[in-house]
C-alpha cells in the first residue's frame, strides 16, 4: 500500500475503500443523532408547553445541573471527554430555554405557540 504525507500520492483502492466505508458509518451516525436531537426537541417543545401554561420558569437550573451531572458521567462510561459532553449539553439547554421563553412570551401574548 502506497501512501503520501502530503495527501497528494497514489493511493491503493483499498485505503479508498476503507475510507469510504468509514465515512458511510459517520454519515449514518450523524442522521441518526440528529433524528434523535428532533425527537428530543419535540419532548421538550411538550415541556415548553406545559411549563408556560402553569407559569413555570423557563430554565430550571436544578434539572439543568442534575443532567449534566448524569451526562458527564454516562460519557465517561463511554470513554467519551466528559467536558465535551457537558458542552455538547449546555448548548442544547441553552437552546431550549431559548424556546421555552419564547413560547412562554407568546402564552403571555395570548398567541397559540408554535411547536
Amino acid at each position: 500500500m502506497t501512501t503520501s504525507s502530503t495527501g497528494t500520492g497514489d493511493v491503493a483502492p483499498a485505503v479508498h475503500e476503507e475510507l469510504a466505508r468509514l465515512r458511510e458509518s459517520i454519515d449514518n451516525i450523524d442522521a441518526a443523532v440528529v433524528h434523535m436531537l428532533a425527537e428530543r426537541f419535540k419532548a421538550t417543545q411538550q415541556v415548553g408547553h406545559l411549563k408556560a401554561a402553569h407559569q413555570l420558569p423557563p430554565a430550571d437550573p436544578a434539572r439543568e445541573a442534575q443532567q449534566i451531572a448524569r451526562l458527564r458521567a454516562l460519557a465517561e462510561d463511554a470513554k467519551l471527554d466528559p467536558a465535551f459532553a457537558e458542552k455538547f449539553l449546555n448548548f442544547i439547554i441553552a437552546e431550549v430555554i431559548r424556546h421555552h421563553e419564547r413560547i412562554a412570551e407568546d402564552a403571555g401574548n395570548g398567541e397559540t405557540p408554535a411547536t
